[in-house]
């Protein structure tokens, strides 16, 4: 069995996760394992990389969308000769990625499938701007959903994933709907538009199915334009919630290797829950560039 590299983050969830549960979890399931607890993403960076360096090539986070991104982004700036398996102990608000594979919501149960054999190859995207580049794995989006999760970070943490819907009634009302243009590798499209959506996996938002069609294997990602109104936008919910958005007229959808969306007003861009930049944004997916561990 490998030794894994378990990283601690303590600031995910409603509360505090107390690392002496997380050690008692994976002790319980036979996991071979070191823990470590950073107190900043620097310091995780830094351990990931010395864990590399000396030959580590498990690692697993305890945390939700927001760490696995952390991870993600650190393993693949480190040009690994190997795939890095990557496995995800749920501690945050929202941990959306494992909804798409059914897998184990709690740390023992999670801590479980460490000690088995299945891993599964999942695409990664790319995101390139003004700001540099960064990766994600679950769902990007530029638009109003960016801005509430722009809000949402400052709301406390006791709501859970209740934090995003308030967030986005609080910022819907003032936010700017823009010209939109969306290049793909097949087509371009431009229409007025409130978001896109970038989706490598089906859930965000702590469980809305916003990408039912999305899969993390296929090498293409699933993008929407979503052109309702401000007034329209709140019907729309429920359905992007349920997964039965696709089929409304407000809502269009590509999938493409490639993508570049710019806006004639400037856009916030968040991904996997954490805001990386602005529009304009342009990204391709990187085939199966992670061992995810099921």
């Amino acid at each position: 069995m490998p030794k894994w590299l378990v990283m601690v983050n303590p600031a995910a969830g409603r509360s505090a996760t107390d690392p002496a549960r997380v050690q008692e979890a994976l002790e319980a399931a036979g996991v071979d394992h070191r823990l470590v607890v950073p107190d900043t993403r620097t310091v995780a960076g830094e351990l990931f990389h010395e864990a590399a360096a000396q030959g580590v090539t498990h690692f697993a986070v305890t945390g939700g969308d927001g760490t696995v991104n952390l991870a993600v982004n650190r393993l693949l700036s480190l040009g690994l000769g190997t795939i890095p398996v990557l496995g995800i102990l749920p501690a945050g608000t929202g941990c959306d990625l494992m909804r798409t594979f059914a897998l184990p919501q709690d740390i023992p149960g999670a801590a479980r499938h460490l000690a088995t054999d299945d891993t599964y190859d999942i695409d990664v995207v790319t995101l390139e701007g003004e700001w540099g580049l960064r990766y994600f794995v679950n769902v990007a989006q530029v638009g109003v959903g960016a801005a509430a999760a722009e809000t949402a970070v400052k709301i406390t943490r006791r709501l859970g994933a209740v934090r995003y819907p308030v967030a986005f009634g609080v910022r819907l009302p003032r936010f700017p709907r823009a010209r939109v243009k969306v290049t793909t590798d097949k087509r371009s499209y431009e229409t007025e538009a409130l978001a896109v959506i970038m989706a490598n996996a089906q859930f965000f938002a702590g469980g809305w199915n916003v990408a039912p069609r999305a899969t993390l294997i296929d090498g293409v990602l699933d993008i929407q334009v979503i052109s309702a109104s401000k007034r329209q936008a709140p019907a729309l919910v429920p359905k992007v919630i349920k997964g039965t958005h696709l089929a409304d007229p407000t809502v269009r959808r590509f999938s493409s290797a490639t993508f570049e969306i710019e806006t004639d007003v400037v856009w916030p861009l968040e991904a996997d829950g954490d805001i990386v930049g602005n529009t304009p944004v342009r990204g391709r997916v990187v085939p199966a560039a992670i061992r995810l561990k099921i």
